[in-house]
């Protein structure tokens, strides 16, 4: 039974945080998504795209502690409704509102109302079943804030604590989650990453660092931290965010992409297959993208490598192309990425990246083709 409308999706950048200038991002606005997502969904249907991630923008909604305003989200659903768009919604997407952060003693509290605002708020106008990401890619989040003074609490040495909060937060949010809306979907969007070891590094204490980019599935699983109350059952549906930069030496630089002569990247086929074995859960390629001509080079490969995982017997169920428009630099909001479907002129005008959407045309004709020929197999 298929979770998505669509295998193919696209993802519009709804981060909402502080950057280290101590500025509020919001980069749904600065994409213009919020006023022009009728033209963005319009444009998306026409290449056969019909399930999209979005973000609420928790800095935004929430005018003051525990009082929200859903009128940005309810126009998006409205367009979606419009255009037969499936909506998978990001509650927290690294952004708080002011003066709020993981650690802080009311941030469960104010986390666990804005869920059962956002559920219930939800339940009464929307026609399509709720798909909701309560906390996107906490293991990054904890370490850029938690780590590398990358957004507020501005720490360092810190991740670990963040992380345990956030996944504290997590589970009493699906939990008045699933106790409003019983069918709601829940979904854990992460990082897929490799750690590599260089010469000089014990090979089983890098094992131990790679190991740590499932924590937090493991501490909302239960497998973790079980003082928490986190159970199997909150795991419905994962996400797997992979981008080139997600393989690195410990300690050092992400591995060169494409590679030339040294070989040392493990297959995204296999880091998938490695998440299933561990899981059991349906999957899918929650994020994935790169900039520049790359764009049509990676979506070849990562297509290829889906396939393949696929064959493997992956319970693969998508590919979220993120972003679908391009989007600025956190840090610099002048510097734009040239990362989207449609790259952005200086007023915000989307200019369709032709070559990039020819070759998602092809990746979607061989999902299509494969599907086709496991109905065959089937039927016979």
């Amino acid at each position: 039974m298929a979770l998505f409308t669509t295998f193919f999706m696209g993802g519009y950048e709804c981060a909402d945080h502080i950057n280290r200038s101590g500025e509020r991002v919001n980069l749904l606005k600065e994409t213009q998504h919020d006023t022009r997502v009728e033209e963005d969904y319009e444009a998306l249907s026409a290449l056969g795209i019909k399930t999209v991630r979005e973000g609420i923008c928790w800095s935004d909604v929430e005018k003051y502690p525990h009082t929200f305003d859903f009128s940005g989200v309810h126009q998006r659903m409205i367009a979606a409704e419009k255009y037969g768009i499936q909506q998978i919604w990001d509650l927290i997407h690294f952004g708080y509102p002011d003066g709020l952060f993981p650690t802080h003693p009311q941030f469960c509290k104010r986390f666990e109302a804005l869920c059962e605002a956002f559920v219930t708020f939800y339940n009464e106008h929307a026609k399509q079943a709720l798909f909701v990401v309560p906390i996107n890619e906490i293991s990054f989040l904890s370490w850029h804030s938690g780590d590398v003074r990358g957004t507020v609490p501005f720490a360092v040495n810190s991740g670990w604590d963040i992380k345990y909060h956030l996944c504290k937060a997590a589970i009493i949010g699906i939990k008045k989650m699933k106790q409003i809306d019983p069918d709601c979907r829940i979904i854990l969007v992460e990082p897929l990453i490799k750690i590599h070891a260089n010469l000089n590094q014990d090979i089983e204490k890098v094992k131990e660092v790679d190991e740590n980019q499932f924590q937090a599935m493991d501490i909302i699983a239960g497998r973790m931290c079980p003082e928490l109350g986190g159970k199997e059952t909150f795991l419905d549906i994962l996400g797997f965010n992979y981008y080139w930069n997600c393989q690195w030496i410990l300690d050092g630089e992400p591995l060169q992409w494409p590679e030339t002569t040294i070989k040392q990247r493990v297959s995204l086929s296999s880091l998938l297959e490695k998440a299933y074995h561990r899981y059991k859960k349906p999957l899918f390629l929650s994020e994935t993208g790169h900039f520049g001509n790359s764009r049509i080079k990676w979506l070849e490969e990562i297509t290829s490598e889906c396939l393949l995982a696929q064959k493997k017997g992956v319970d693969l169920r998508g590919i979220c192309i993120y972003p679908v428009t391009d989007r600025p630099d956190w840090d610099d909001l002048t510097s734009y990425c040239n990362c989207g479907i449609w790259d952005l002129d200086e007023f915000g005008n989307r200019i369709p990246y032709h070559d990039y959407i020819n070759a998602l045309k092809q990746s979607q004709s061989v999902f299509n083709d494969s599907e086709k020929k496991s109905l065959i197999i089937e039927f016979l």
